[in-house]
């Protein structure tokens, strides 16, 4: 036992896993602020695009053909150090938040992972048949009721497979938030190489907490397909 403890002390890659390790809280914030925020305005965005008000629909149509259209990396270097530069945000309340790097990642991934949710909601949503829609009005749902009761019940419960995609790449995102000296796992595996000169343990060791986060997030996926889809817990009975 104790020539492994002494074998892990001198290990490189050991050492720099627990210090990459200290970074992993940075980039669970990030996680835990962005996804929920993205969620709710992907739904938000979904129902507007498939609205009958062209402008509404165009508008968010547009927003997310520039947001998918531009790499992620372009969008968090513009929203870092391109928002700084404009004097009416500099004076206002809002450069409190969007001088620390953390709320500028936040908000990048936040923009990110609304234009890609709100297209894989807006299949879900077009993918209910009518047949489901008139069983709805039948009952004497309004619209509301039949897009809470009927329509995002049955879309969300279609999209859980594309929706868990989603936020595996948005793990996976995380690691471009370094580049604004955010100091999560990427920016510390950066770090560790820029003063040990060895990258391959360092982003060794930050690989294999990604592989976590996103084993984590695929079970929790799983999960809800389990809960929310019964014919699949009869298939597995």
């Amino acid at each position: 036992m104790q020539n492994i403890l002494e074998y892990l002390n001198q290990s490189l890659l050991f050492r720099n896993f627990i210090e990459v390790l200290l970074g992993l809280d940075n980039t669970l914030l990030l996680l835990i602020i962005s996804l929920p925020v993205g969620f709710i305005l992907s739904l938000i965005f979904a129902i507007g695009r498939v609205s009958e008000n062209k402008f509404i629909s165009k508008t968010i149509a547009s927003y997310i053909f520039v947001i998918r259209g531009t790499p992620l990396l372009v969008q968090i270097y513009l929203i870092y150090f391109g928002l700084g530069s404009v004097e009416f945000i500099r004076e206002s309340f809002l450069w409190y938040l969007l001088k620390e790097p953390f709320w500028c990642g936040v908000l990048a991934l936040t923009i990110n992972t609304v234009a890609y949710g709100s297209e894989i909601f807006r299949g879900g949503i077009q993918s209910v048949t009518k047949g489901q829609i008139e069983s709805g009005l039948s009952l004497g749902f309004n619209k509301l009721m039949l897009l809470r009761k009927v329509i995002l019940p049955i879309a969300l419960r279609k999209v859980l497979p594309s929706y868990g995609n989603e936020l595996i790449l948005m793990v996976k995102a995380t690691s471009l938030v370094s580049l604004t000296t955010y100091m999560e796992m990427t920016g510390i595996a950066r770090k560790i190489m820029a003063k040990t000169f060895a990258p391959v343990e360092a982003f060794i060791a930050a690989g294999i907490l990604y592989l976590f986060l996103n084993f984590l997030m695929v079970q929790f996926v799983k999960y809800l397909e389990w809960k929310y889809n019964p014919h699949l817990r009869v298939s597995q009975t």
